[in-house]
């Protein structure tokens, strides 16, 4: 008997955005997508395959994962294929272009590809909202303070999420772009929970009181600038741009370090992304699962965006857009 093949379906930005599950699914996919590489024999993931084209500062990364669900058939298989080009800014168009494919688990016919950019902008997000969640520090007696650097799509799709886990949260927006500044911040005073923003000239500046602190800017010739004397003490900082602002000396000094995938962290720290940062205290997913308590100094969780993430967010979206007859049926 031969068996039959499903089809595959294709979905463009627009639909994987009306696809895209609520916020705390969003927090649940990624606090189970940190638990499960913490696990022996559930997640397999192996650091980031690149390759680096002409072009400055461009790369090309496979990231295939494995997920080993309860059930065969709950299984997931594919990968990430995500191109960066710095120099497309030139031409008016993204510098950064992605496609997530699935696989079906028993058979490893694909079955979907979608558009990698609102997955990496939503999933990135949530994985910080779940160190948001868990190690924030306590501010009774007074609203809670944030700071986003960084103006791009990273910076925009954090905003939702500060919002719902620090309701009453005062934002400050530090871009070196003044303009991008001021459009997240006008943007962040529109996000439900936010109860304030501001724009600020200086990165110094907006990260000086923040109770957590997320950096999300472009790579380029930054680094490590943001030392401990910019930051209010007991803080969590939350770096999702590599080493671009977070300057090792926090990270060695921090009471607890996390990263969101260990191996591939120290394989970036060999090819020198990651200067002097010390070895991490624990995974993500590794402190959830040994109930980890938020400690009374620093902590800063560096996760540098794992495929397993987009295969999650990637199989949920796909449901979703299965119910509602989204996407296009490709031939094979």
């Amino acid at each position: 008997m031969t068996a039959s093949v499903p089809p595959l379906r294709y979905l463009a930005a627009d639909e994987v955005r009306a696809a895209m599950p609520p916020i705390d699914e969003r927090l649940r996919l990624a606090e189970l997508t940190m638990t499960a590489l913490a696990e022996p024999g559930v997640g397999e993931l192996p650091p980031k395959i690149g390759v680096h084209p002409r072009q400055d500062g461009s790369f090309a990364h496979a990231m295939p994962a494995h997920l080993r669900a309860g059930a065969p058939t709950d299984d997931l298989v594919g990968m990430k294929w995500i191109a960066g080009f710095p120099g497309n800014a030139s031409l008016g168009i993204p510098a950064i272009h992605g496609l997530v494919v699935l696989n079906d688990p028993s058979t490893g016919v694909p079955v979907a590809v979608l558009d990698a950019g609102p997955i990496t902008a939503e999933r990135t997000a949530a994985v910080s909202g779940v160190a948001i969640a868990r190690f924030a520090p306590d501010v009774a007696g007074r609203g809670p303070r944030a700071a986003v650097v960084g103006g791009g799509v990273q910076g925009r799709s954090h905003l939702e999420v500060l919002g719902h886990l620090l309701p009453g949260v005062e934002i400050a927006v530090f871009d070196r772009h003044r303009e991008r500044a001021e459009s997240l911040a006008a943007t962040a005073r529109a996000t439900d929970g936010v109860a304030a923003a501001r724009a600020c000239d200086d990165a110094r500046d907006a990260v000086r009181d923040a109770d957590v602190v997320v950096t999300a800017a472009s790579f380029g010739p930054v680094r490590q600038v943001m030392t401990e004397d910019w930051l209010a003490p007991g803080n969590l900082v939350v770096p999702v741009d590599y080493a671009t602002y977070c300057a090792a000396a926090v990270a060695r000094s921090a009471d607890l370090f996390l990263v969101d995938h260990r191996e591939q962290f120290l394989a970036n720290r060999d090819a020198g992304l990651f200067d002097n940062y010390p070895e991490p205290t624990a995974t993500i997913g590794g402190a959830i699962l040994a109930g980890t308590p938020r400690p009374r100094g620093r902590v800063v969780v560096t996760h540098l965006g794992v495929g397993l993430a987009d295969l999650v967010f990637a199989a949920a979206i796909l449901r979703s857009a299965d119910a509602a007859g989204l996407g296009t049926v490709l031939a094979r």
